[in-house]
């Protein structure tokens, strides 16, 4: 992968490590990219949000252990 990564690529990483692990090159590229790219800073926050968002409900809606 090219060190120089587009925002379209970029966004597609930022959505692809929510489900899976990105390999070493991956994040790599992703990192150099968000260090200079403010937009996409922008999306990996919403990203992260709504990921945690999610969360917050499932595990609200989830029934109390027994015990």
């Amino acid at each position: 992968m090219s060190p120089d990564v587009s925002c379209r690529r970029a966004t597609e990483l930022l959505s692809e490590q929510l489900d899976r692990e990105l390999s070493l090159e991956e994040k790599a590229a992703l990192k150099a990219h968000l260090l200079i790219c403010r937009g996409c800073r922008a999306v990996d926050h919403q990203f992260r949000f709504l990921r945690d968002a999610i969360r917050g409900l499932v595990d609200r809606d989830e029934p109390p252990s027994p015990g």
